[in-house]
């Protein structure tokens, strides 16, 4: 019962961070609240992979969802026996958790990409990515930022929102670990294992 309430809280933390990755998401597209360069199309090409939206945040919405029906003792028995069903929930969770830790790490890695990259602005020689051949290294050096005239402080809007949806979705990764993890043990470590009749043989 104990191992059932923290997968349930567990999966409870998953729809928090899934809203907050469709926030933040968002939020790229509109650089200081400005709307005018989302419909200019300038914005950094990795805001338009939908990866907070829609992996980070829609479907690991599903995934919470699913694993909190899954996890609710009152759910409808698919076999003959109580051992059988509880087997068979686990497995539909481990899977489920696993999609989870594909959909957060799409975010996580988009993210990075986007994060390292940096943003889409316009600079002296016109819109370009101005930090894409610096390896990562402008993160550090604050002074390389002035390069980007517009919009006005997209660097540290970049920075910020990009960093927050990697820890977001980090997050993610960790937690459908833990569960799958968890259920795993429930399943080789014999939780369910299968009642041998005494005089069966």
């Amino acid at each position: 019962m104990g191992s059932r309430k923290c997968g349930g809280c567990l999966s409870c933390l998953l729809i928090p961070l899934a809203l907050w990755s469709i926030i933040v998401n968002i939020l790229l597209y509109f650089p200081n609240g400005q709307t005018s360069y989302a419909t200019s199309n300038k914005l950094t090409n990795y805001v338009w992979y939908f990866e907070g939206i829609c992996f980070s945040g829609v479907m690991m919405l599903i995934v919470a969802a699913v694993l909190l029906v899954l996890e609710n003792d009152n759910n409808y028995k698919c076999c003959q026996s109580e051992n059988c069903s509880k087997k068979y929930m686990t497995l539909l969770s481990i899977i489920f958790s696993a999609l989870g830790i594909a959909f957060s790490g799409y975010c996580l890695v988009i993210s990075a990409l986007g994060l390292v990259q940096g943003p889409y602005c316009h600079t002296l020689n016109g819109w370009e990515y101005a930090f894409e051949g610096t390896a990562g290294r402008f993160l550090t050096d604050s002074s390389m930022w002035s390069q980007c005239l517009e919009p006005a402080h997209v660097v540290e809007w970049n920075i910020i929102l990009f960093s927050i949806l990697i820890s977001l979705s980090g997050l993610q990764v960790i937690i459908c670990l833990m569960k799958v993890v968890i259920l795993l043990s429930k399943m080789l470590c014999g939780s369910y294992s299968v009642i041998i009749q005494p005089g069966i043989i």
